[in-house]
């Protein structure tokens, strides 16, 4: 690894001084691009709000970018340093390293990448290489990927490669390869159609050795998919379907099972209104490139969360996260524009938006007589594909409306209904489903042309889980350059009157130019945050955190 990083590093160096006749030749045709950004804690004992002690008391999260580009080439290195990983991240993120190397070349259709890259086929339900700094996710390819575009509507990608391990890469190799075409641009009697039509289709295995002596598991596990995509005018239909072959691993419990998904869309936008629905079915698709791996490690593809990412504190208090080894879903949503000047819309007109979302679980069964459901070593169990499950896992109605009140104010409101299914979400046994209500207003007051006003009053009420809470937030903001925030969570509701808690916050922060520093103390509650589905858990915390960001 160390020997890898030092070779390309020394490569990069001759490149930046011997790609021209000279280093000023290479600064005037050449442009190198760049952001780091670092992330640090001091953290305090709180047995109150359960904040563990923290030996190092300090712990640092950091990154740095290089990026330098010159006509069709392209190269690049990120830099990671975790001194230690900050509370909540896993802590095989230990040390500093180069974890992200490239080369690329483009040129007339050709495109190919040496190195570390991230890739997506489709919409990602066999495979999606990406990662998300705040969850911990970074599952970067290490190999060669090629990208072909012969003519203009068709699209060619091929890939192969290991996928990244924290600091390591895994065992296993991926080989893939994806091809995507739009009739409207590639036959001429669909060019004047006022249908617009995208095919696509998908195909990935994985090799990784059997070394498992109780069980013959298949060493070459391949995955496929097909999509379709079409629009006419306002409407526009899309949908994907991901098979998986038998793949016997630590998360569905080594049964040969195959798997597969199932994604349906609609959508229908005029002027002043926008409807959406869409569908999910996925049973038995966790997909990793080591089949030991478990939690957010190593995996393949991407099933996002068919339910709405919540922005404020107390509706993502409990998120939903996709079951990969089973789930049925279904979400809708309405956004309607009121016209201004009427008695319901206001002056300035008023926007509302209605969502609502379930997953249930899917319907299984035994395999025969003799077999539990998911019994090790087996197919696992039967299910028909149409036929939803009675338990269900969550369910969110929300609606908000968005008004302007006068020139300089503007105001947000937001209901939540949600239940939640603790025991299948988070792994529990023996917990009530979580039934509540969350009610947000917000208020944004323009003061002048340099500064402005925000508030944020929430309440969330349940019966079960920690009760009912509170929250207020207040934030001044000055020439889009300072910010000032206070807030407090009060845990008002809670059955035992010691952890009645005010979580408090007081922040400041400075931006300017593509510079940000911000500076925070207070206490964090514990909880879980997720994005698109997928989550970490994040524990109690005390003390001072500071984030530092530029980019150039």
């Amino acid at each position: 690894m160390f020997l890898k990083q030092k070779l390309f590093i020394i490569a990069l160096t001759l490149l930046v001084f011997h790609s021209k006749t000279s280093a000023q030749d290479f600064f005037n045709t050449g442009r190198i691009s760049g952001n780091f950004q670092t992330d640090f804690q001091i953290y305090n004992e709180d047995t109150l709000i359960g904040a563990p002690k923290v030996p190092e008391q300090f712990l640092l999260n950091a990154f740095a970018n290089l990026n330098y580009t010159h006509d069709n080439f392209s190269a690049g290195l990120r830099y990671e340093a975790y001194h230690n990983a900050l509370q909540g991240f896993d802590p095989r993120y230990n040390g500093n390293g180069i974890p992200y190397r490239f080369f690329r070349y483009n040129n007339a259709g050709f495109d190919v990448t040496v190195g570390n890259y991230y890739e997506q086929f489709g919409s990602g339900m066999i495979f999606r290489s990406y990662e998300e700094k705040s969850l911990g996710i970074d599952n970067a390819m290490d190999g060669i990927r090629l990208i072909l575009t012969p003519v203009d509507g068709i699209l060619i990608k091929g890939i192969v490669g290991n996928q990244r391990h924290y600091f390591e890469k895994s065992t296993g190799i991926l080989r893939g390869i994806d091809g995507e075409i739009s009739l409207n641009q590639v036959f001429e009697k669909f060019s004047q159609s006022k249908t617009w039509i995208s095919v696509g289709g998908s195909f990935i295995s994985r090799f990784e050795r059997d070394r498992n002596p109780q069980y013959h598991l298949p060493e070459n596990v391949s995955a496929y998919a097909g999509r379709l995509h079409l629009n006419r005018g306002r409407v526009a239909l899309s949908g994907e379907y991901a098979h998986k072959i038998n793949d016997p691993s630590a998360s569905n419990n080594f049964i040969y099972k195959p798997g597969n998904a199932l994604y349906v869309s609609a959508s229908y936008v005029q002027r002043g209104l926008g409807v959406i629905l869409s569908g999910k079915r996925i049973d038995n698709m966790d997909f990793r490139s080591e089949r030991s791996a478990t939690g957010n490690d190593l995996q393949v593809n991407y099933l996002p969360a068919l339910t709405k990412q919540h922005v404020y504190s107390f509706t993502a208090m409990y998120p939903y996260v996709t079951q990969p080894n089973g789930e049925f879903c279904f979400q809708g949503e309405i956004n309607y524009n009121i016209k201004r000047n009427t008695l319901i819309g206001g002056r300035y007109g008023t926007n509302v938006s209605i969502n609502f979302s379930q997953a249930n679980a899917i319907d299984k069964s035994p395999i025969d007589d003799t077999t539990a459901i998911g019994q090790t070593g087996t197919l696992g169990y039967n299910s028909a594909f149409f036929h939803i499950g009675n338990e269900i896992y969550f369910q969110d109605f929300n609606i908000t409306v968005n008004r302007r009140l006068t020139q300089a104010l503007r105001s947000s409101f937001t209901y939540m209904n949600f239940l939640y299914n603790k025991n299948v979400i988070e792994g529990y046994q023996g917990y009530e489903n979580i039934r509540g209500h969350v009610g947000v207003a917000e208020l944004s007051y323009r003061i002048n042309s340099n500064s402005a006003l925000k508030t944020e009053l929430q309440y969330l009420n349940t019966k079960q889980d920690q009760g009912d809470w509170a929250m207020m937030m207040l934030e001044y903001s000055r020439q889009s350059t300072w910010f000032f925030t206070v807030i407090d969570q009060y845990n008002f509701g809670n059955n035992d009157p010691d952890k009645r808690i005010h979580y408090y916050n007081l922040s400041v922060g400075y931006s300017k130019n593509a510079n940000r520093i911000s500076l925070t103390y207070g206490k964090q509650r514990a909880g879980v945050i997720c994005i698109g589905g997928v989550c970490r858990n994040v524990p109690a915390s005390n003390g001072w955190a500071v984030s530092i960001s530029s980019s150039f």
